[in-house]
């Protein structure tokens, strides 16, 4: 891969993991409800997860839901199911003091297979193995893989350390309650791009 090439996948990664979409925003409620300590699974599951899942699209997954077009529509589904189901549970958490014994973020296995049923993560994935590794070939498709690694160490980092600040501003019970209602509400919202294309 040429440097210019390089440089280029470079940007688009850190420009597609840095906004916010459902692993940013369930990574800044994990760091608002639950600390920094305590999310880095979640976030060792996006960073590990995510880069996983653009290999094995960049090498042919993507070949076996063709094979079976209704898929599709199942992982339209599930998506939609396991957000809505992520946005209660966001809604609905504990606040701190008792979150420490009651309330869990993701584990790191859970949020790596978040990443098949994220719609970012899909869109995402296809954009720079179609921009990037269009030969499919295993070393184009490994430097893509591997640069998501090395942008999602800062953008995990960057979204858990905000919520983990924001704590700071969240010193009540019902500010912390209000804070949770609005991440959950921006979750469900980037279903609309799912549910209505060319809304979003």
């Amino acid at each position: 891969m040429s440097l210019e090439l390089l440089t280029a996948l470079v940007a688009f990664a850190f420009v597609t993991v840095i906004t916010p979409g459902p692993n940013n925003l369930m990574l800044m409620a994990s760091g608002a409800n639950f600390g920094f300590r305590r999310s880095v699974p979640h976030m060792l599951g996006i960073g590990l997860g995510f880069p996983s899942m653009v290999f094995l699209v960049g090498i042919g997954v993507m070949q076996l839901f063709d094979l079976w077009p209704p898929s599709y529509l199942i992982l339209k589904v599930l998506s939609v199911a396991y957000l809505l189901y992520l946005a209660w549970k966001i809604a609905n958490a504990a606040p701190p003091k008792e979150a420490r014994s009651e309330g869990r973020p993701l584990t790191f296995v859970q949020s790596a297979a978040f990443q098949w049923v994220n719609p970012k993560a899909w869109s995402m994935a296809l954009s720079a193995i179609t921009l990037y590794a269009t030969s499919r070939d295993l070393a184009a498709v490994l430097w893509v893989a591997g640069t998501y690694v090395a942008v999602s160490t800062v953008s995990t980092t960057s979204w858990t350390v905000l919520g983990q600040q924001m704590r700071r501003l969240l010193n009540s019970p019902a500010k912390l309650r209000l804070f949770n209602r609005v991440m959950a509400g921006l979750l469900v919202a980037t279903l609309i791009p799912v549910l209505w294309p060319g809304q979003g």
